[in-house]
């Protein structure tokens, strides 16, 4: 799934995500937990604002990122009642 990704470049050059966009819905990257290269491509593995981790693939030919993995986070805890809790 091809995704927008707002990203923030470094000291090197190296573009790291700071922002996904799935839709009308915007993710804030709220740490980069792993990244990984390849031959003409680079992997992160970033936690979101929204609880979920993803890992996003740069393909640098063509500047496009992609989606490869969504982990949803926790569910908030519910109360006695089955209501989640504040």
């Amino acid at each position: 799934m091809i995704v927008n990704v707002a990203c923030h470049a470094g000291y090197r050059g190296e573009e790291t995500p700071r922002r996904l966009t799935l839709g009308d819905r915007a993710v804030e990257v709220v740490a980069v937990l792993d990244r990984w290269y390849g031959p003409d491509h680079r992997y992160f593995k970033v936690a979101g604002d929204d609880g979920a981790v993803y890992i996003l693939r740069h393909e640098q030919p063509n500047g496009h990122w992609r989606l490869t993995l969504y982990e949803r986070g926790a569910a908030a805890p519910a109360s006695s009642d089955g209501k989640p809790t504040s």
